[in-house]
């Protein structure tokens, strides 16, 4: 069966990219709507229908982010802004070889672009020309990124181009790459390259990596959360590492949906990156999670390493074989009450969320601004048995500022500018564990969302406030004594094993794993943030 494209659709335009090394490059598919990303798709078998619509892809052997294989080009713009301990450069020669061998593979490629925008602020968002081989990433990016109106198009001016080429292979030797996939970031050029890879996430850290490094010099503070409001304009942010119930917790049916994933706060309030969510699909629940739950039937939803049935078209969304991290990629309006403008006011509450597969930290804790920096700056969670080749038991994951591989900037200025805007606007500061209780992941249980979600509601709407507090052991925060719907045991996590001798040895294990790993922080905090360290029994 012939995979040629309808005469209407092959047609390109003569635009080119206008940045140096493409210039010759004119044959382009511009700012095609969902539709035509989608019937491309088809035509070209990048992916399958499912029933109810969703155009269903497989991304190989790239199903997540490839960490390992980012590069910030090292030159006099980065030299004294990024922090190398934890970004690896590549250099400004090496970006150039692969700049020419990028444009060379072009050649006769059939590409789509797009002109894009990062942030909703219009005093603070970036304008992003996105270049993608794939018709299914081209669909990605429409739903992902914000797209301009009419008017903005007319005067649309890109300040940084992403191009994304999963048929280009790079070569270690020639690139300084450490494999065939490469993710290479020239701040100076303002060009990204992306190839090797068809995990269509690359692209959307992609704009999130450059919003990181630009606007911490405004004093706007970059973050990978979500963010939902509720009628009275209180507005609430939700930090957290994968897994970790960031989009679930946001997607609140009672109050609105700004966003699932990444933000800025600035000093007109809260704003979406994004104009669209990317959800995990792996064991989603349709009593639980029935907004995210219903993406999956709706036309134009794109999703990524979900089985299906090839012959009724059914999805099993608990079927990990192709992938443990199966995402959905839609745009917010697939979200009944998400918001269009992507803005909201300043935020009253800043919600941390951890999945502590150890059983330790209680399901609520009131912070600090000294303790939010400190749990900030380390970006706790735990990966559980089974997750990952040679994980046979919980295994702690710190990430700084809750998202470190996107943040090109020391942890620091992110952490000292949070706590500056939690100070500045008088926000509460919670620590939320969606991990586990009465016992370490394998014998205690996860803790019930319902639960999560009524202690949640009685953060946001201030009531917890009013409640009695105790000082926990270990960690010096405060955690509620009672909550109206809550068993009081689960407040208290030591009482809910069965030991509590094991309980106060988890405890200490995973208080030294915290110090341990803070200690390359130290001499770049105030005393009271040290002050804010767990304690050794």
């Amino acid at each position: 069966m012939s995979t040629a494209l309808p005469q209407e659709i092959t047609k390109t335009s003569n635009r080119g990219l206008g940045i140096s090394g493409f210039e010759q490059h004119t044959g382009f598919h511009w700012n095609w709507t969902p539709a035509r990303f989608y019937e491309a798709a088809i035509a070209k078998n990048e992916g399958k229908v499912a029933s109810g619509g969703a155009l269903v892809v497989k991304t190989g052997l790239h199903t997540g982010r490839s960490a390992k294989d980012k590069f910030i080009v090292r030159d006099a713009e980065t030299e004294n802004t990024v922090w190398w301990d934890e970004n690896a450069s590549m250099t400004p020669d090496q970006f150039a070889l692969l700049r020419d061998d990028f444009s060379n593979h072009m050649d006769g490629m059939e590409l789509y672009a797009q002109d894009t925008l990062g942030g909703a602020d219009t005093d603070h968002r970036v304008s992003v020309q996105i270049v993608t081989e794939f018709a299914w990433h081209g669909l990605f990016v429409h739903h992902l990124l914000r797209q301009p109106n009419h008017e903005e198009l007319a005067n649309y001016h890109a300040e940084f181009t992403i191009i994304n080429l999963p048929s280009f292979n790079a070569n270690p030797s020639r690139h300084g790459t450490n494999s065939e996939t490469v993710i290479a970031v020239n701040m100076l050029e303002k060009l990204i390259l992306i190839g090797g890879t068809s995990y269509a996430g690359e692209t959307k850290k992609s704009v999130f990596s450059i919003l990181n490094y630009l606007l911490p010099a405004k004093r706007v503070m970059p973050m990978h959360c979500s963010v939902n409001v509720d009628d009275n304009d209180n507005a609430a942010v939700f930090f957290g590492l994968s897994g970790t119930g960031k989009t679930t917790l946001s997607a609140n049916p009672d109050r609105t949906l700004i966003g699932d994933d990444e933000h800025g706060w600035s000093e007109n309030g809260l704003f979406n990156f994004e104009g669209g969510c990317y959800a995990k699909m792996i064991k989603l629940s349709q009593k639980a999670e029935p907004e995210i739950y219903a993406t999956t039937k709706m036309w134009g939803t794109v999703l990524e390493n979900v089985v299906m049935d090839e012959t009724t078209r059914d999805l099993d969304l608990d079927d990990n074989s192709l992938a443990e991290n199966s995402r959905g990629a839609y745009d917010l309006t697939a979200i009944p009450n998400a918001s269009l403008t992507g803005k909201c006011g300043q935020p009253n509450n800043v919600i941390m969320l951890t999945a502590d597969a150890f059983g330790v930290l209680p399901p609520i804790s009131r912070l600090t601004p000294a303790q939010a920096m400190y749990h900030f700056l380390s970006g706790y969670t735990a990966k559980v048995a089974g997750t990952e080749k040679g994980i046979t038991e919980p295994t702690a994951t710190f990430s700084a500022c809750f998202g470190a591989p996107f943040m090109p900037r020391h942890p620091a200025v992110y952490g000292e500018l949070l706590r500056d805007l939690i100070a500045e606007h008088n926000v509460g500061c919670w620590l939320v564990n969606t991990g586990w209780t009465g016992g370490p992941y394998g014998t205690g249980y996860r803790m019930p969302i319902k639960a999560t979600r009524t202690m949640l509601n009685a953060a946001l709407d201030g009531s917890l406030n009013q409640a009695q507090f105790r000082i926990d052991d270990n960690f010096g925060f405060e955690v509620p004594m009672a909550i109206p719907g809550i068993d009081d045991q689960l407040l208290a996590p030591r009482s809910t094993w069965q030991s509590g001798e094991a309980y106060d040895k988890q405890a200490q294990k995973l208080v030294t794993m915290f110090l341990d790993n803070f200690a390359k922080f130290e001499n770049r905090v105030d005393q009271d943030v040290r002050s804010a360290a767990p304690k050794r029994a």
